[in-house]
């Protein structure tokens, strides 16, 4: 039955197989009381799954996840200088939700393996062999919380976010019936969940990474989880066709975003922001 829980919650090979997904980059621009979106390019251009983007904080680089002709998923890198795309794994593995580690020299990711195992692990940024971070429980998401602390959203009946230390390799159950969108907020010493508190009430929950407290920020759009911060605090998230961003701060309203018109846009889910905050990664349906 895990090996069930484990494809459906993380690969998504059966679904994704079958549908496909695609990474489109958009140029993201920032006003005081506006976002739009522009230059919609497809960075990944290749029948199958690839997904789960996220950025290098200094350089010009989206990781991903993408499925190659064996049904198994390796990492890619693409370069949005260069419209270079290298590949960071060639393995008999499968590894997903790759993760710049905060030193800058690996990258953190799901390694599901033929026995069944899934560890979590990490490569260098370089290229070369892994080594295992965690293995004594199955994750399904992660984020960093720091050098030594992690924030997982571990499988099982309820799936769980945890505390992980590295560094005495203990965790502690923070929440249950949680979303996959880990994140840290930009500004804050705090991180963001989302809390399944029932089929129609989801929330978006900010915890504080010092004192552990978690509090209410605002609701997510109806049954929607995947979201990502802007530089300057605001929320976005998709309700699969149009995308939009709510001001914590100073509103509890969603205002969608002006989005360059491209007819592959369609089945949205998860989102990634840069550093400088200049371009966002969509995940769609191929």
């Amino acid at each position: 039955m895990k090996l069930i829980i484990v494809i459906l919650f993380i690969a998504g090979s059966s679904l994704y197989a079958q549908t496909g997904s695609e990474i489109f980059l958009f140029d993201l621009h920032q006003k005081k009381n506006s976002l739009t979106l522009s230059n919609p390019k497809n960075i990944t251009n290749h029948t199958g799954y690839d997904n789960q983007p996220s950025f290098h904080s200094d350089k010009p680089l989206v990781y991903y996840s993408s499925f190659n002709e064996d049904g198994r998923s390796d990492i890619k890198i693409y370069n949005f200088k260069t419209d270079e795309t290298k590949s960071l794994t060639k393995t008999t593995e499968r590894e997903y939700s790759p993760t710049l580690t905060p030193d800058k020299k690996f990258i953190s990711c799901i390694i599901q393996r033929d026995n069944n195992a899934q560890d979590l692990g990490k490569y260098p940024v370089q290229g070369g062999q892994p080594s295992v971070i965690i293995d004594n429980l199955i994750v399904g998401y992660h984020a960093w919380i720091d050098d030594s602390r992690l924030l997982l959203f571990v499988l099982g009946e309820p799936q769980t976010l945890r505390l992980y230390d590295t560094k005495t390799r203990t965790d502690k159950i923070l929440a249950e019936k949680i979303g996959r969108s880990l994140h840290s907020i930009p500004g804050q010493n705090a991180m963001s969940f989302v809390h399944k508190v029932s089929e129609s009430e989801w929330i978006i929950k900010r915890l504080d990474k010092m004192t552990g407290t978690i509090t209410d920020i605002a609701t997510t759009l109806p049954s929607r989880e995947d979201l990502c911060w802007t530089s300057d605090g605001k929320i976005i998230m998709s309700d699969g066709t149009k995308i939009y961003y709510l001001d914590p701060a100073n509103e509890k309203k969603w205002i969608e975003i002006s989005m360059a018109a491209n007819e592959k846009i369609k089945g949205i889910t998860r989102l990634a922001i840069n550093k400088k905050g200049n371009k966002l990664a969509m995940v769609v349906v191929e």
